[in-house]
């Protein structure tokens, strides 16, 4: 299991089209990637499970990656959110 942790730096928060590219990455891998924020934990395959945390700027968000390919998810989820929020 892999996990790490990255406050959200753009203004709008995670809306929609954030948490589509993080969908479609993580539909890319084998391996179980969740989202947490707070006590509410999501499965980011899911776009209106990601929707439904109200992440806001300066929120903290975990991700945890676990299963056969977690090594390269977490590398690509990582780069993603570092890249792109």
């Amino acid at each position: 299991m892999q996990s790490f942790m990255y406050t959200i730096k753009v203004p709008v928060g995670l809306h929609a089209r954030h948490a589509g590219l993080i969908v479609q990455e993580a539909k890319r891998y084998q391996s179980a990637i969740t989202v947490e924020l707070g006590e509410k934990s999501v499965d980011a395959r899911h776009l209106m499970a990601l929707m439904t945390l109200g992440v806001k700027q300066g929120d903290v968000l975990k991700v945890t990656v676990e299963g056969v390919d977690e090594d390269l998810a977490a590398l690509k989820m990582k780069a993603l959110f570092f890249a792109k929020f």
